[in-house]
């Protein structure tokens, strides 16, 4: 049959074997296939992210006109972050009841209704509630990440994984600095808030058409409850939404706030902060496919406590900066802090299927059989860790909201997640590095993690 061999059925295309660890299957058309629906999953996700951070840039353009404060602005934006977060749960099992190719084309055709309810309401006089319930629609833009990160977990082998989701998630994540920048061009032109929104309508329809022409489902990728859960009972999905929380939920929530801090804080014109906004995020998305790589070679766990290490350096040059009102060394130290949320996104998310990978070994299995087992459990858990890892985001923007609110500078905000990073850093050494792995004749699924060799995830 091979490897498009599959009947077709439920008028989608189907793929019914797929063996990617098998090395002579992925060198015979695998490698291709997977590599085409990468490219895909990319695009659908870029556009996702996009309209899920739509309102970073649209409130730029809320002047004193539409009567919303600050913290009206920050609380708009928390609840776009809210939703994707939720999101991502149902999106993650869609995959495995609908097919990768045919839930990708759902969910990228969902994102109109956003846009297009944006672009009938953006303008003074509509009712702040009216404004909060667009918002809340633009989070279904989030849950893409979700189902395309399950979707790519199942097509590569697990030498591959790190590379390649560093890869689909860093080319969604560009979707935020991509509308910010076009948004900044819009401003910047002088025109209004819905020309953007029009540029984003037939881009979402390009993206829909394309995942229905060249996208494929996977026939052996199936909703399983067991693991389901599993995951759910197992410590490491915690431990490693925990984790994700610092690092995507960082990333997110940054990229939905800098603008408005930028203006909040230091007073900046929506074209001066627009021309600032798009650079940390850009960068944070383009490094995410090197921690992903870093990961692959030096392990996981290593790359993600030294990022932390980084973010906390780079978090304290920030309290510093915002203590002293000074502009050039507040947005230096916050695009820094960008660069390593996305290094870190990389890596942390690298570390899940090597978890579970580990788990495989430690029952007895090998081969076939443990990549199929580590693909089932990293694949249940990443919809869980991706949605509480979004929370963060919504973490974020409250705490701005709140610091705000109190002092009317987010120096505040800045400490706390100080304090977190640190958080972060400790359980990433405790649970993943705090003593070499060793070599255990018949290791329990359920033995401490730094004996089961996680130090190398």
């Amino acid at each position: 049959m091979g490897v498009n061999g599959g009947r077709v059925r439920s008028g989608g295309r189907w793929i019914q074997r797929w063996e990617p660890e098998d090395e002579e299957f992925w060198a015979g058309g695998g490698e291709g296939v997977a590599r085409r629906n990468l490219v895909f999953s990319v695009l659908s996700e870029h556009i996702g992210f996009s309209v899920w951070t739509l309102w970073s840039v649209l409130v730029l353009f809320m002047g004193p006109e539409y009567g919303i404060d600050p913290a009206g602005k920050f609380f708009l934006v928390s609840m776009a972050t809210l939703v994707g977060a939720v999101v991502r749960v149902p999106y993650t099992f869609a995959v495995a009841r609908f097919g990768g190719r045919n839930w990708t084309v759902v969910a990228a055709s969902t994102l109109l209704l956003p846009t297009v309810a944006a672009f009938v309401v953006m303008e003074p006089g509509t009712s702040y509630t009216t404004f909060m319930l667009c918002a809340v629609l633009t989070g279904v833009g989030g849950g893409n990440f979700a189902s395309s990160m399950t979707n790519i977990n199942s097509f590569f082998p697990l030498r591959k994984k790190g590379w390649a989701l560093g890869l689909n998630a860093g080319g969604g994540n560009i979707g935020v600095p991509v509308v910010q920048l076009i948004g900044l061009g819009v401003i910047g032109a002088s025109w209004g808030p819905r020309v953007l929104l029009a540029i984003y309508i037939p881009l979402i329809v390009a993206s829909a058409v394309c995942s229905a022409l060249f996208m494929d489902n996977l026939a052996s990728v199936r909703n399983d409850a067991g693991a389901a859960r599993e995951v759910v009972r197992d410590p490491h999905t915690w431990i490693m939404s925990l984790l994700y929380v610092g690092t995507f939920g960082s990333f997110i929530g940054y990229s939905f706030a800098f603008g408005l801090v930028l203006q909040s804080q230091f007073g900046r014109t929506p074209l001066q902060a627009a021309s600032i906004t798009f650079v940390g995020p850009l960068l944070g998305s383009l490094i995410r496919p090197v921690g992903g790589t870093l990961a692959d070679r030096y392990g996981g766990a290593r790359i993600t406590l030294w990022n932390f290490v980084g973010m906390g350096v780079a978090t304290a040059v920030v309290v510093l900066a915002s203590l002293r009102a000074s502009l050039p060394l507040f947005t230096t130290a916050f695009i820094a802090l960008f660069v390593l949320t996305g290094l870190g996104n990389g890596s942390t998310y690298k570390m899940i299927p090597g978890i579970f990978h580990a788990k495989a070994l430690a029952r007895g299995l090998d081969g076939e059989a443990a990549a199929t087992y580590g693909r089932r459990l990293s694949g249940a858990s990443m919809g869980l860790i991706g949605a509480v890892g979004a929370l963060g985001g919504l973490g974020i923007n409250l705490a701005f909201r709140q610091s705000f609110q109190t002092t009317g500078s987010g120096t505040g905000a800045f400490v706390a997640f100080l304090a977190f990073y640190a958080l972060c850093l400790g359980v990433t050494w405790a649970v993943y590095l705090r003593r070499p792995a060793v070599t255990a004749p018949h290791p329990t699924a359920t033995e401490a993690p730094t004996r089961l060799g996680y130090a190398k995830v």
